[in-house]
């Protein structure tokens, strides 16, 4: 199984710790930003969502046609656009990009920023809604015969897409979030489950949970695993620390300074999703877990903070932390570092290399299902020493 790396498809270039110095939508620095990432051996690129961003489809459709090779993953909320609609634009983004789209579905976290678009549903109503849609958007993208829906959500009669995938394949579905609820709806419909950055032992009981609601559900195919952290590298581990003390100071300095460091989380703010909730109480636990993550900027963050956890080290260091959760089924790393250009280049080229050299002699001569079985007893081994 490969191992794969998710950077940032910006539109700007602010971060928690640094204001914009471009618009609040760059067209030139979010073409550069996504090749940034092409050209320096990562897998595929975010297009994120909130109440205030661009629209992320617009964005996409951008750095698809400058760009060859990456690929596109465009996070959508269901209360924005009606699915029969959606379905239709994702696959015109697919053809567009010649089929190197992936549809992000978010089903919200924030009560708060979900009513700003007109979205009153309670959570666990947005999550049989998300599922609906999902599956809405797949039946649309079979083709075939003309289809009728009539269910909580959604109805309507007749309707048949008349574009289909580019090259015959959909695009992939993946999805996230850490509650009951969303386990519930993940475990059915996604291809890939993604989570945020939790120590090795939280990451494996949350992947033990889902898979037992995938089976509950009769699923046959395997899913795929992503796991988001904020990779904070330098050549030695001492300078890396150095380093990722320098951030934490800086966004510390930035809301002591009442700047507005995202328009739309609130960071002094109670967390709402379940993920962030997990976040901060593996940070209540203690700052340093396993071999080099640091849940120092998650409690910093707060109720506001989203994927907010570090892998904090030297190149080497940090190489070997994802191959710890790689061994637990985890190929696709979400990573986003605190300037994005020369964080991504640094990744790019001294740990993204390293990191598929060595998945790649592991893997070597074996098959799916035997690799597959080693993901399994390595989360048995580690949920076994969480319990002694």
């Amino acid at each position: 199984m490969p191992i794969e790396f998710l950077g940032m498809g910006a539109g700007n270039d602010s971060t928690e710790t640094s204001a914009a110095t471009t618009s609040f939508f760059d067209p030139a620095y979010a073409v550069r930003i996504a090749k940034v990432h092409e050209d320096n051996n990562w897998d595929h690129v975010l297009f994120a969502y909130n109440s205030a961003t661009q629209d992320p489809s617009v964005h996409a459709a951008l750095v698809a046609v400058n760009t060859e090779r990456i690929q596109l993953r465009l996070a959508h909320r269901p209360n924005v656009s009606y699915p029969t609609f959606a379905a239709k634009s994702f696959l015109t983004l697919d053809h567009i990009s010649q089929g190197r789209l992936t549809v992000h579905f978010i089903t919200g976290g924030s009560q708060a920023d979900q009513a700003r678009e007109g979205d009153f549903l309670s959570k666990d109503a947005r999550y049989r809604r998300t599922r609906e849609y999902i599956r809405i958007v797949r039946r649309s993208w079979e083709g075939g015969q003309a289809f009728d829906w009539d269910s909580e959500n959604y109805r309507f009669e007749n309707f048949a897409s008349g574009i289909l995938p580019f090259a015959g394949r959909r695009p992939g579905i993946s999805f996230g979030g850490s509650s009951e609820a969303a386990w519930e709806v993940g475990a059915a419909e996604a291809d890939i489950y993604a989570l945020f950055g939790e120590p090795l032992a939280d990451a494996a009981d949350q992947q033990q949970r889902i898979l037992e609601r995938a089976a509950a559900a009769g699923r046959t195919t395997p899913l795929r695993w992503q796991i988001a952290f904020r990779p904070i590298t330098a050549p030695t581990d001492e300078l890396a620390w150095e380093k990722a003390h320098r951030i934490l100071a800086r966004f510390e300095a930035r809301r002591a300074n009442r700047e507005v460091i995202d328009p739309v989380r609130h960071y002094a703010a109670k967390a709402e999703a379940a993920g962030t909730q997990r976040l901060l109480a593996a940070a209540e636990r203690g700052d340093h877990h396993d071999r080099a993550l640091w849940t120092a900027l998650a409690k910093a963050a707060g109720g506001g903070g989203g994927s907010a956890t570090a892998l904090v080290g030297s190149y080497d260091t940090v190489t070997k932390a994802l191959l710890d959760y790689h061994e637990l089924g985890f190929e696709i790393f979400g990573l986003r570092g605190y300037d994005f250009v020369s964080d991504a280049v640094e990744f790019g080229q001294h740990v993204i290399p390293q990191l598929k050299a060595e998945v790649t002699r592991r893997e070597a001569g074996k098959t799916a299902g035997e690799i597959r079985v080693g993901h399994a007893a390595a989360r048995e081994r580690v949920l076994k020493a969480k319990g002694e």
